[in-house]
C-alpha cells in the first residue's frame, strides 16, 4: 500500500478506547454494584444490543426518523433494527417476550453498552456503559424506596458516602402542573418532552436559563440556538414555582407541591405517593441521604410516576480550573406503561440506571481505591536467547503457567535489549534469562526488574549499575516456580 493509500488510524468521534488499567479498575467497581444489587435480590439478565426499532417506542426523540436519536439499519426483511439506546426499553420488551416463565415481581440487574446518535462533546459519549436495576409487577411506592435507598448503599460501598444525595420527585405531581398550563393533551407530547428537558436542566442552566427554554428558547455560548417550549409568561412561572418548591423538610417540600398542584387529582395523588415514600426512607433509617426535590424530572417522557437521581455532592475543577459539583451519576422512575405496550394487561414497573462512565470519572477524582488500587503486575517474560531452544522456553512458560502465574515467552525477533524494553512495556515484574551456559548447568537467571529498576536509582553510574547486577540472581531450573513466586510476594503480597 502506497502513503498516499494509508488509511488514517482514529476512533470515530464520541467512541473512546480502553486500556488494561481502565478495564481492571472498571470490573472492580462493576463487581461491587453487582455485589450491591445482588443483595437486595436482583439476578443477573443480559439483553441483545440489537432492538426492531419500533420496540424502542414512541419515548424515544424523532420516532419517525430511525436514525434520529439512535444507530439504526435496516434488516434483510426492510424492518428497522436500532442499537439500545438504554436498558429499559429492552427489558420491557424481553420480560413481556417471557412473561409467563418470570416469577412477579421480577427483579434483574443488567450490565451493558448503551448507543447514542447525537453530536459528541466534552463527557458526552456515543456509547457509554450503563448498570440498571429493575422491579418490574409491583405497583407499591415501597419498590420506589427501595430504589433509593440501594442506591445509596450502592454509592456507600464504593467508598461515596457522605459525597451525594439521592434526589426523589413525582412526575404526576408535575403532570398537575401540566394540566393546570393547559398541554396534557396527546397531541402535545412534544411540548411535554421539551419542558421536561428544560426542567433536567436546572442545575447547569439555573432559572433564567429554563426559564428561556421553557418559553421561546436558549442560545448558548458557542452560538447555538436550542428552540424552548413556547409556553406563555404565565405557564413558565407556574413550572418555575414547581421546581422551587422545596422546603426545609420533606413535609415541608410535599405541602409546598400539595399547593402548586391544588385541584388536579393526579397531581395530589402524587404529592401522597412522597409522603408514602419519604416516611419509608425514614423508617429505615435513610432520611439523610434520600430526599424530596422538585427539580428532578427525569428527561424521558416514559416516566409514570416516582423518579429519582444520585447526585454527587463534592467539587471538582472545570478545564478553566473553576470548581464544579460533579453532578448526577444515576437516576430512574416508575414506568407502569412500558411493558404495558407489548402486553393486553398493565404491567407496573421502576427502575435505577447508573452511569457507569461518569461514576468511574468520580471514583478517580476522589482516589477511590476501587479504581485507583494498586497497579496489577504484567507477565513474566522468559527471553528468547537461543531461537533454536524454543521448546524450551515455551516448557518454563507452561511451567509457570500451570502454577498460575501470568507468564510468556518473547515471540518477536529482536535481540536481548530489545527483549528487555518490551518486558519493561509489559510492567513485568522479572524476566527469565537462559543462555546456553544456563542451560548446561540446569539452571536460568532471574532479573527482578521492580528492585532492579530501584537499585538503578539509587546508584551513581552506569558502570557501578553493571557491576553490581542488582536483583539478579540464579537458581535450579526445577526451582523456578518457587523463585519467581518469592518475587511476586515481595511486591505484590
Amino acid at each position: 500500500m502506497s502513503k498516499a493509500d494509508t488509511i488514517k488510524a482514529r476512533a470515530p468521534r464520541g467512541f473512546a478506547d480502553r486500556g488494561p488499567a481502565d478495564l481492571a479498575a472498571s470490573e472492580r467497581m462493576l463487581a461491587k454494584i453487582r455485589e450491591t444489587f445482588e443483595l437486595y435480590g436482583f439476578d443477573g439478565v443480559e439483553t441483545s444490543f440489537v432492538e426492531y426499532t419500533e420496540a424502542l417506542g414512541k419515548f424515544l426523540p424523532d420516532q419517525d426518523r430511525p436514525n434520529e436519536g439512535v444507530f439504526s439499519f435496516q434488516d434483510d426483511d426492510e424492518q428497522w433494527l436500532s442499537l439500545r439506546y438504554d436498558l429499559t426499553a429492552p427489558l420491557a420488551r424481553f420480560v413481556a417476550e417471557n412473561f409467563d416463565a418470570l416469577p412477579k415481581p421480577y427483579r434483574s440487574y443488567r450490565a451493558g453498552w448503551v448507543f447514542r446518535n447525537e453530536k459528541p462533546g466534552p463527557g458526552r459519549f456515543r456509547q457509554f456503559m450503563q448498570f440498571d436495576a429493575d422491579t418490574v409487577g409491583s405497583a407499591s411506592v415501597a419498590a420506589d424506596a427501595e430504589m433509593c435507598m440501594m442506591a445509596a448503599d450502592t454509592l456507600d460501598n464504593l467508598g461515596l458516602a457522605g459525597q451525594y444525595v439521592i434526589k426523589i420527585n413525582n412526575r404526576k405531581v408535575l403532570d398537575g402542573v401540566l394540566e393546570a398550563i393547559g398541554i396534557a393533551g396527546e397531541g402535545q407530547a412534544g411540548q411535554r418532552l421539551t419542558v421536561l428537558r428544560a426542567i433536567d436542566k436546572l442545575d447547569r442552566l439555573g432559572a433564567d436559563g429554563v426559564a428561556q427554554l421553557l418559553g421561546e428558547g436558549r442560545k448558548d455560548e458557542s452560538g447555538d440556538f436550542t428552540k424552548g417550549a413556547g409556553l406563555s409568561p404565565a405557564a413558565t412561572e407556574r413550572v418555575l414555582a414547581f421546581t422551587q418548591a422545596q422546603g426545609a423538610t420533606g413535609a415541608e417540600t410535599i405541602e409546598n407541591l400539595r399547593k402548586v398542584v391544588s385541584g388536579s387529582a393526579r397531581g395530589e395523588e402524587g404529592a401522597t405517593e412522597l409522603a408514602e415514600i419519604a416516611a419509608l426512607v425514614e423508617t429505615s433509617g435513610y432520611a439523610d441521604r434520600v430526599i424530596i426535590d422538585p427539580s428532578v424530572v427525569r428527561g424521558l417522557e416514559y416516566y409514570t410516576g416516582p423518579v429519582y437521581e444520585a447526585e454527587l455532592t463534592f467539587q471538582v475543577q472545570d478545564e478553566d480550573g473553576r470548581p464544579v459539583r460533579f453532578g448526577s451519576v444515576g437516576g430512574g422512575g416508575r414506568y407502569d406503561g412500558l411493558v404495558g405496550r407489548f402486553r393486553p394487561e398493565p404491567v407496573p414497573a421502576t427502575g435505577f440506571s447508573i452511569g457507569v462512565s461518569r461514576l468511574f470519572s468520580a471514583l478517580k477524582a476522589v482516589k477511590s481505591p476501587i479504581v485507583s488500587g494498586s497497579e496489577q503486575p504484567g507477565p513474566v517474560v522468559v527471553l528468547v536467547m537461543d531461537k533454536d531452544q524454543v521448546a524450551s522456553y515455551q516448557r518454563m512458560v507452561s511451567t509457570l503457567r500451570k502454577a498460575g502465574i501470568r507468564a510468556e515467552f518473547y515471540l518477536g525477533s529482536s535481540g536481548m535489549k530489545a527483549q528487555m524494553k518490551y518486558a519493561d512495556k509489559r510492567n513485568s515484574p522479572c524476566v527469565i534469562i537462559q543462555g546456553s551456559n544456563e542451560r548446561e548447568r540446569g539452571e536460568v537467571e532471574i532479573k527482578d526488574l521492580i528492585e532492579g529498576a530501584k537499585a538503578a536509582a539509587a546508584m551513581g553510574s552506569n558502570a557501578e549499575w553493571k557491576a553490581a547486577r542488582p536483583a539478579q540472581f540464579s537458581v535450579a531450573e526445577d526451582k523456578l516456580v518457587d523463585a519467581v513466586r518469592d518475587v511476586l510476594s515481595r511486591h505484590f503480597g
